[in-house]
């Protein structure tokens, strides 16, 4: 079962018999909300036209059975806060009020010249949409139920809607989130303090499950993988990467093993995302198991299961998040700055997000991997260049979690071709000033890069989740 979102209108039942033609109205604009809505998803419970307090108890048990994720409370027109409150009681989710006038303004002249009195007030109520507003939101606000307000137009405002898109998107990212399965394979990475979380706060804020998952299971898959299936995921590397002349046969070779298997191991604990960290010394199947996994991370992170190393559990739900939005998320951190340039250089050994990657992702072999264990074939790559995201999930001091956000560009020049991902990242106000207001909210060294900007809708599933997001620039 897919995600669906919950539409209900509000008007006032002792307006139809007074004002003609009123209600048909309205339920014609409701008509245009949800066809718009349609478009940004397709699973809409709408309960229509709630105007008295006993639909409201059923709109609200509808939305409750339907599980909606998220509802939208489009203000017709002047309506009582008694018939909304029961509905959003019952459905326990955050609601989106759209105020949303038929047109740019009342025609003045044209209502003013109906010459009767009631036909006037009736005129008048079509556009009243902003008019119950405050008294939802104070009601709402009372109570503690989460709400907020799109004001704009019913047609012809494309910024209104593009708001109204970015809350739908939102809310897809928090039901993935609440159903993702996180994979975590190994142990944390010795001496990385700042990357250390705690699991059961992982599930508080994001929901989902996590599985525990042995190395052993890896390798062991490893042993059933065919050498016909190996030759084609071989291939399958020869095809989405450029893979140097340097690279030895048995290398690609061993990396397509550990990809196929790694895909079976996804496929049995239905994984949507995972992070991982092993040293595997003084066991060859397990050294040679994740000596060899860059490369088919590198492609399940492409294919919509973004894989963190070093067992950064906090950056592997932001690469979720990134991704669910549909803008990548690959694994980085600082790795030195250009002051000539007035840059900043970002990074990462290990897996990278080749499907926002500038041009063909290399492979290239390590003697050995810095810092680990082992060694084999990495990824080379710089995200697109153009506007980007960084996101990173902040664990507070005493417990509860945060987001942090900037904004900024990626822009072309030289990278180190050490084998890592590594792109060249300038923000607003100079790199030295984004460093130091950066670190100085305390996140941990590794943090998620998305292509695009993406402030306004993080900002949106922040509240949607009830966590507190910064955004620095």
């Amino acid at each position: 079962m897919g995600m669906k979102i919950g539409l209900f209108a509000i008007g006032l039942d002792t307006y139809w018999p007074q004002f003609e033609g009123l209600e048909a109205r309205l339920r014609g604009y409701l008509r245009i909300v949800g066809e718009r809505l349609a478009a940004f998803h397709p699973d809409i419970v709408n309960a229509g036209m709630i105007d008295t307090v006993d639909r409201a108890f059923a709109a609200g048990k509808l939305f409750r059975s339907e599980d909606v994720e998220l509802i939208f409370l489009y203000a017709a027109t002047y309506a009582l806060s008694s018939t909304v409150l029961p509905v959003v009681q019952a459905a326990r989710v955050p609601v989106v009020i759209l105020s949303l006038s038929p047109s740019p303004a009342i025609d003045y002249g044209r209502l003013n010249a109906l010459g009767d009195r009631t036909e006037m007030t009736g005129e008048w109520l079509a556009y009243c949409s902003a008019c119950p507003v405050p008294e939802i939101v104070n009601v709402l606000h009372r109570v503690g139920i989460p709400s907020h307000l799109v004001t704009g137009m019913l047609e012809g405002d494309e910024p209104c809607w593009v708001e109204i898109g970015e809350w739908v998107a939102a809310a897809r990212v928090k039901y993935v989130m609440r159903h993702n399965r996180l994979g975590l394979m190994g142990h944390y990475y010795s001496g990385m303090l700042d990357v250390y979380t705690d699991l059961t706060q992982q599930y508080a804020c994001f929901g989902g499950h996590i599985e525990l998952l042995e190395v052993e299971e890896l390798a062991a898959l490893r042993k059933i993988v065919g050498a016909r299936a190996a030759g084609d995921r071989a291939k399958l590397f020869r095809d989405v990467f450029e893979v140097l002349p340097e690279c030895s046969a048995a290398d690609l070779e061993q990396a397509a093993v550990t990809s196929l298997a790694l895909g079976q191991l996804v496929s049995n604990y239905k994984l949507g995302s995972m992070a991982y960290y092993y040293k595997g010394t003084g066991n060859p199947d397990n050294e040679e198991a994740i000596a060899s996994i860059i490369l088919g991370n590198s492609l399940l992170t492409a294919r919509g299961v973004p894989v963190a190393g070093e067992y950064e559990v906090k950056n592997v739900q932001a690469m979720k998040i990134m991704d669910t939005f549909g803008s990548g998320g690959s694994f980085t951190e600082y790795y030195a700055m250009d002051y000539d340039a007035d840059v900043v250089l970002m990074g990462h050994d290990g897996p990278g997000h080749i499907a926002i990657a500038e041009g063909k992702t290399i492979v290239r072999p390590l003697g050995v991997y810095h810092g680990k264990a082992g060694r084999g074939l990495s990824v080379e790559m710089s995200v697109k260049t153009g506007p980007v995201t960084l996101l990173s999930v902040v664990e507070k001091k005493g417990g509860g979690l945060f987001l942090l956000v900037a904004e900024g560009e990626t822009v072309a020049g030289p990278i180190l071709q050490i084998g890592n991902t590594n792109s060249r990242y300038r923000f607003p106000g100079g790199a030295r000033n984004f460093v130091n207001r950066w670190n100085a909210y305390g996140p941990a060294h590794h943090c998620a890069v998305g292509v695009g900007h993406l402030g306004s809708r993080l900002g949106k599933f922040a509240a949607l989740i009830d966590m507190e997001m910064v955004k620095l620039c």
